[in-house]
């Protein structure tokens, strides 16, 4: 694992493709994720399509609560989740498309950590945000 930063907040997709992401992917030492990545990958089980599919979600969401202590969504997380809200909407992007995403940067602004993702275009227009590109294992 390379890394420049000792902590960082793994968004939702990154926590799903860890096991596939190369070696040489940019992570940080210390990975942290957010209740809020927990509270999306609970979703994921209840809503799948087929049985296989709803294994394997259920497995991701298992191993995150087994591999993380989740950062919680606090007040300092709420005050900064209004200014990601008004940043998307500045940049004419709508905070209620990207909820998700919207409170997991909230979450790692509030907390002073990079976000690092598989989708970091999720997370434009949030100046606030440092972002992390993590290179997808199935784009090239």
């Amino acid at each position: 694992m390379s890394t420049n930063v000792e902590r960082g907040l793994l968004d939702t997709s990154t926590v799903i493709l860890l096991g596939r992401l190369s070696s040489s992917a940019p992570l940080p030492a210390e990975a942290l994720i957010s209740a809020i990545s927990l509270a999306e990958l609970s979703v994921g089980p209840l809503v799948a399509a087929t049985d296989s599919e709803r294994a394997a979600r259920q497995s991701h969401l298992q191993q995150a609560e087994a591999d993380f202590d989740p950062l919680p969504f606090d007040v300092g997380a709420a005050r900064a989740f209004g200014r990601v809200a008004a940043a998307l909407r500045n940049s004419g992007r709508k905070p209620a498309a990207r909820a998700y995403d919207a409170l997991i940067a909230a979450t790692a602004i509030s907390n002073g950590l990079p976000l690092y993702t598989c989708n970091p275009s999720d997370f434009t227009g949030i100046p606030e945000l440092v972002v992390v590109a993590v290179p997808h294992p199935d784009r090239r």
